[in-house]
């Protein structure tokens, strides 16, 4: 089973090692270092997780990050005002608005208050424009994070079938996008399913990659699974489990142990899509130090 597994871990640290020694460069040379910054309000478990790691990935490449930690009674007034602040601030090359955000605030009102040219999240409308219309753009960090994991993991689009289960603008809508694309990394086939979808299963046993993002625990089956597919779990949901150590098991939307009997390739969870989460948003922060994307 070992040999079918794709290690977003290992993946992840390499790219890592190229970001910092692009950032090591960057201050040899007597220039300030990428400085990334997060706005989390309240305290939603997985979003502290999710800033933590961020901080961590900060640390290992050398890029300074900031957190913005604000109560979840945060009027929007109040959010605004410090998005704006960071929009201004000169020594802050990107930013995220950690989402998802208490339900008293608008998230795409938030978003768009972002400026474009610091959105390392690539949610803001004219960043998913300009991805669109395959122009230069910050790229939402998990498609980023999976088009890199099916590179380096020698996975090839080109000519393929990808299904991907699912249609959030964070992840299924682009990520079908960027492997449609004609690129080195895309030009694939892709069919994009979702919750409304007819003869699902039918669909999915046609894939030559399946793309889980449908937010529901262990919702693909072997038996969805065409025999030597690859697939790749982006689902990652914390289940009680009074028999775990930690009282509860981390699971994707894949159900992996019986799927890993079919696939050929298959990311873990966690271990997988995740740790590429990460590494993307950094890439995007040093694209906005370096000015790659908007001069």
């Amino acid at each position: 089973m070992q040999e079918k597994l794709i290690d977003g871990k290992a993946i992840a640290e390499q790219i890592k090692k190229e970001i910092a020694a692009e950032t090591a460069a960057i201050i040899d040379a007597g220039k300030r270092a990428p400085h990334l910054a997060a706005v989390l309000v309240g305290n939603d478990p997985a979003s502290e997780t999710y800033v933590a790691s961020k901080e961590k990935a900060c640390r290992q490449v050398g890029i300074t990050s900031s957190t913005y930690r604000l109560p979840e009674k945060t009027s929007e007034k109040e959010l605004l005002n410090i998005i704006n602040f960071l929009n201004k601030d000169e020594e802050i090359d990107g930013f995220i608005v950690q989402l998802p955000l208490p339900a008293h605030l608008n998230a795409d009102s938030i978003i768009e208050h972002i400026n474009p040219h610091k959105d390392v999240d690539g949610f803001h409308p004219v960043n998913t424009g300009r991805m669109m219309a395959g122009l230069p753009s910050y790229l939402p960090a998990t498609p980023f994070g999976i088009i890199e994991l099916l590179h380096r993991s020698g996975i090839q689009t080109a000519g393929k079938h990808v299904v991907v289960i699912g249609r959030s603008n964070i992840v299924g809508t682009p990520v079908s996008v960027l492997l449609s694309r004609k690129s080195p990394k895309g030009n694939a086939t892709v069919t994009l399913c979702h919750s409304q979808t007819v003869n699902l299963p039918e669909l999915t046993k046609q894939a030559d990659i399946l793309i889980a993002a449908i937010g529901v625990p262990s919702f693909v089956k072997a038996d969805m699974v065409k025999h030597g597919a690859v697939v790749i779990d982006v689902g990652i949901h914390r289940i009680t489990d009074d028999k775990a150590e930690k009282g509860y098991v981390i699971k994707g939307d894949v159900d992996f142990d019986e799927v890993v009997k079919v696939a050929s390739r298959i990311t873990p969870v966690p271990g997988g899509v995740g740790p590429l989460t990460i590494v993307s948003l950094l890439s995007n922060t040093l694209a906005a130090n370096q000015k790659k994307i908007y001069q």
